[in-house]
């Protein structure tokens, strides 16, 4: 099998991302569980005072049927299991940074209660919130540690159901980029308020600690400095960008979000430390007010929410308009790069015939890629495929924060891509097969 580098517009290419040959991701058990809890369990909005919303966290088995079975909810004391322990805390302090903060009652501003999952998967690296949890995987041990160990990742995907609530921002293109960068801007103010640290003394790295021994990384992103987290021979270079001549025109990772969120998460950087004090009492209540206040449009872009934060800046107005300036964004439509998205050029069918998979998205935003010629084994799984039936299914899913989105092609037919939660058993365990048995 070989590996072939992905192509991003706009920037240097980057390496693909390697797991790791063991991965088990029941993805057909976890849609009949998105779709059962969803039919079956309303959702339930409790009255609560600020900040003391309850939560449960439940333990997956290492399987992909959600919740899972509960194993610690609040006011109950500490377990054995680190992940449910690190969970509790991180769900309790983000829960306390919202409620003292901004005022808010859990992610609806109605003291939901909050459902949380780990041990999600075997070997799963990623997090991700699917409209209902918050879902947390052990890692890969050869790239990811657990996700439950940097608090800020489960402030960040806290912060993507406040802004599903608040907003309702379209994980695409420039609005999923804001999507991403708020997600962030939590995270970030949620790390800093721990640490006691003001926006000037923060070092703006978001999911430091979640790689390895051995990984030349310092975290997943930096606000302050977004494509220079991590460059390892394995990984690549961070491939964000901070300003808008660099945006990345992509049909992966539901349009760059996680690429192209690095341009307003650079922008919030730079108001924050021209603001003074801590980001979460100084820039994180401009943006929070920018996000909640009412009037922002799911499809709002750059520019759009540029002129939010401005009017919602007060005596700040100018530091901010000047951040945004800084990044490329002004308050008239911003600058968009002309023309359609790259294409692959058109290559002769292979020969023997090839399945080609390629993952991108999730909550580091990478992409990883294969391609195996067609075998005994390859055409028995590929029995089991319909991509035709897949495809036409795929539009009743919306694209969620932070889950991957696969494209398959098999031999010279047009390439199809499926989010994460529109695959069928044949078609996971096809690209397990074919991205699986890379090596990092």
């Amino acid at each position: 099998m070989t590996s072939r580098m992905p192509a991003c517009t706009f920037v240097p290419p980057w390496l693909l991302a390697r797991l790791g040959a063991e991965r088990s991701l029941d993805l057909d058990d976890q849609i009949r569980a998105l779709r059962s809890a969803r039919a079956a369990e309303p959702h339930v909005r409790a009255a609560s005072a600020v900040g003391v919303s309850p939560w449960t966290v439940h333990d997956a088995d290492n399987a992909t049927q959600l919740p899972g079975r509960p194993v610690r909810s609040a006011g109950q004391p500490t377990t054995v299991d680190v992940a449910v322990d690190e969970a509790a805390a991180g769900i309790e302090q983000t829960l306390a940074m919202f409620a003292s903060g901004f005022g808010r009652a859990s992610y609806d501003d109605a003291g939901a209660p909050v459902t949380l999952v780990v041990h999600y998967g075997h070997d799963y690296a990623n997090a991700f919130w699917d409209g209902r949890h918050l879902v947390f995987g052990d890692g890969d041990g050869m790239v990811f540690e657990r996700l439950t160990k940097a608090g800020d990742v489960l402030a960040h995907e806290f912060g993507h159901a406040v802004i599903e609530h608040a907003a309702g921002l379209v994980y695409r293109d420039q609005p999923g980029a804001l999507n991403e960068s708020l997600a962030d801007v939590f995270a970030a103010c949620f790390k800093q308020r721990l640490a006691g640290e003001s926006a000037a003394e923060a070092d703006w790295l978001i999911g430091e600690g979640l790689f390895v021994p051995g990984v030349r990384a310092r975290a997943l992103r930096d606000m302050a400095s977004p494509g220079t987290a991590f460059d390892d021979p394995a990984l690549g270079s961070d491939p964000q960008v901070a300003h808008l001549d660099d945006f990345v025109v992509t049909t992966d990772d539901n349009g760059g979000v996680h690429l192209n969120s690095g341009i307003p998460n650079r922008a919030f950087h730079l108001a924050a430390t021209a603001i003074g004090g801590t980001s979460l009492e100084g820039a994180g209540q401009i943006w929070y007010s920018a996000l909640t206040r009412g009037g922002l449009r799911p499809d709002a872009d750059f520019s759009t929410f540029a002129a939010a934060t401005v009017a919602a800046a007060g005596d700040h107005a100018e530091a901010v308009m000047q951040a945004w300036a800084s990044v490329g964004v002004g308050l008239l439509p911003p600058r968009r790069p002309t023309g359609p998205p790259q294409e692959p050029a058109d290559t002769p069918a292979p020969v023997p015939a090839v399945v080609r998979v390629r993952r991108s998205g999730g909550f580091a935003g990478r992409v990883q890629e294969g391609e195996i010629a067609v075998d005994a084994r390859v055409r028995s799984l590929l029995e089991r495929v319909d991509l035709d039936a897949a495809a036409a299914s795929a539009s009743t899913y919306r694209p969620m924060p932070d889950m991957f989105v696969y494209t398959f092609q098999i031999a010279a037919a047009d390439p199809v891509t499926l989010p994460e939660q529109a695959l069928t058993a044949g078609l996971h365990d096809l690209a397990t097969l074919v991205l699986g048995s890379d090596e990092r």
